[in-house]
């Protein structure tokens, strides 16, 4: 039997699943794809049961299919977005941040959370959300229990998000600039930085997006940070791992796609096709570790990440507030 044959079962079903999600996640925004993505793969898979011949295409799917979807995501950012927004805006984005990724591991310690869990759930909540989770946990090998928890809480926070923010926002009255940095900043998923915005108004939307993106950028650094720490834990006396294999092909394409969108290669007109297919692409991925994910391992995974991701949501969320206010945002 071939590769290609081998991994075709479970590939296809990761596919039309996650066609499924993609397109109820397009109707449904707030939610997203990926979220239902995994969704639909827990409830599949738990109904299916133990299946090996879907093993190698949803291992294939939850890897290679990932990898080419970070990739993707690559050509909708712009290297000089951190220019347009201003540096007067750097300190409130890098501030909540570095807080957020210092903060994470410690209450996450303290809580008692899995390792990879409390690392995706950080990234999750300091950058982008499942972008993030999906890139961080496919430099560092992170169980799909791990993802499958992690997503889960980005998607709690992210509803409430959607529906307090544009409350909190006119209660403290905070201009549309304010409010698109503001939720640029604390907000996780894109998305539900996009429905937050759109409630408060255009100006706030344009704003908003922009301030996310460029948050975005900071994917870069943190995975290839990830990788080489990786890459250093070997046992005592053996070989270390290659200096070309600390940043994963993947990541090096990621940059290169960024650089290349930045330069004006890349047609506008490649750039809504090429967001679309990054979506499907990672919706698929998240469908195929829901697909191989046991249900009893996610339950078992209890509250703790949950009030983790809560800490750091009113943190970030927060700290964005008071350096807007000392850096006179608001």
């Amino acid at each position: 039997m071939t590769r290609r044959t081998t991994i075709l079962p479970g590939l296809a079903l990761s596919t039309g699943l996650g066609l499924v999600a993609y397109l109820l996640g397009r109707q449904v925004p707030v939610i997203g794809g990926p979220v239902l993505g995994i969704l639909l793969g827990l409830a599949v898979g738990t109904w299916l049961g133990p299946w090996p011949a879907l093993t190698p295409g949803t291992a294939f799917a939850a890897k290679k299919v990932l990898q080419t979807a970070v990739v993707l995501l690559g050509f909708g950012l712009s290297l000089t977005q951190v220019a347009r927004i201003g540096w007067e805006t750097l300190p409130v984005m890098l501030g909540t941040l570095v807080l957020a990724l210092a903060a994470g591991p410690l209450i996450g310690r303290w809580l008692g959370v899995a390792e990879d869990i409390r690392t995706l759930v950080t990234v999750g909540t300091g950058i982008c959300g499942a972008s993030a989770i999906a890139t961080v946990s496919a430099v560092t090998g992170a169980t799909g229990v791990a993802v499958a928890v992690s997503v889960a809480v980005i998607f709690v926070y992210n509803a409430l998000a959607v529906v307090l923010f544009p409350l909190l926002g006119h209660a403290l009255g905070l201009s549309q600039e304010g409010f698109g940095l503001w939720a640029g900043t604390a907000v996780n998923d894109t998305s539900s930085v996009v429905a937050a915005a759109t409630v408060y108004g255009a100006a706030a939307t344009s704003h908003a997006v922009v301030v996310k993106l460029t948050r975005t950028l900071m994917i870069i650094p943190i995975a290839v940070g990830h990788s080489v720490a990786r890459g250093r834990q070997v046992p005592h006396g053996q070989a270390g791992m290659p200096w070309r294999r600390l940043v994963p092909l993947f990541l090096v394409l990621f940059l290169l796609a960024a650089a290349a969108n930045s330069i004006g290669v890349v047609p506008d007109s490649w750039s809504d096709p090429v967001r679309q297919a990054a979506a499907y692409l990672t919706t698929v991925a998240l469908t195929a570790i829901g697909l191989s994910t046991p249900v009893r391992a996610v339950q078992q995974a209890g509250w703790r990440p949950l009030a983790l991701g809560g800490v750091l949501w009113v943190l970030v969320a927060v700290s964005s507030l008071v350096l807007m206010r000392l850096t006179g945002h608001w």
